[in-house]
């Protein structure tokens, strides 16, 4: 009968073993990292440090030379303003004593070589070499001295010159100015390609080598062999007439402060 039925006596667990209870215990610790891969994670944080260190540094360093090259350009223009206000003085004195005021000589020319290569005698042919004047509407700054004006009074026929003013060096160094880097025609697009050619003569960017050719220094030779000559355009409307001379209304020889005219025809 079934209450008095005895029930089947269950099996006791084996000794030694738990009995399973239905969930699974994951052990909570993490593999190992290998030591390879350690040290490459050190290397990688050395290095992310090391090259913010040194863009920091670049940094402070081009704001520090930033600032020298404001300075140096504000010193500059306050030279110019100061010799321009003492010309101007002395011009008015002379005239109010009733004299005659004659400017100081000129020290700086800009030459243009304005006619080409046929006929041209050997001695000509030197001196535009030594002018390195090759081409047609080439362009260079000249110290001016005796040596010098002998040289232009042989070239001539073929150049035309005159004394350029600040506006002029400025535009020509800005707008058409090349550097002579290894023999090679380089565009002039930061300061660090003038630091990098003539820092040991102190001229550490564009205001410094337009100062220095602008007052024809002591460096003015190095300054303008930096430079390479100048390609200008034909002036607008052409040369007229490049046999006459300037005085003859012809296009060659000196025209001392109207080669500023030019110029903005040309650059």
């Amino acid at each position: 009968m079934a209450d008095t039925a005895k029930t089947a006596p269950k099996k006791a667990a084996p000794k030694g073993k738990v009995p399973f209870s239905g969930t699974v215990t994951m052990s909570k610790g993490l593999p190992a990292v290998p030591e390879t891969v350690l040290k490459r994670r050190k290397r990688r944080q050395a290095a992310k440090v090391s090259a913010l260190q040194a863009r920091l540094k670049q940094a402070s360093r081009l704001a520090l030379k930033k600032k020298v090259i404001f300075k140096r350009a504000e010193l500059y223009q306050k030279e110019y303003m100061r010799k321009e206000r003492d010309e101007i003085r002395l011009r008015r004195r002379t005239v109010k004593r009733g004299n005659f005021y004659v400017p100081s000589e000129a020290k700086l020319a800009f030459v243009i070589r304005i006619r080409g290569i046929n006929k041209v005698a050997p001695k000509v042919r030197k001196v535009l070499q030594l002018f390195r004047l090759r081409q047609i509407n080439n362009g260079i700054f000249l110290r001016l001295n005796k040596a010098t004006i002998n040289m232009l009074r042989i070239v001539e026929p073929y150049i035309t010159w005159g004394y350029p003013n600040l506006k002029s060096v400025r535009e020509l160094v800005y707008k058409r100015g090349f550097a002579k880097v290894h023999h090679q025609r380089i565009p002039i697009t930061s300061n660090e390609i003038v630091e990098k050619a003539l820092k040991s003569k102190d001229i550490i960017c564009m205001e410094d080598l337009i100062h220095e050719i602008f007052t024809v220094g002591k460096s003015f030779k190095y300054a303008t062999n930096f430079l390479w000559p100048f390609k200008l355009n034909t002036p607008t409307g052409g040369w007229r007439r490049k046999n006459n001379h300037y005085v003859d209304g012809g296009d060659f020889g000196n025209r001392e402060d109207r080669i500023n005219e030019l110029l903005r025809r040309m650059v």
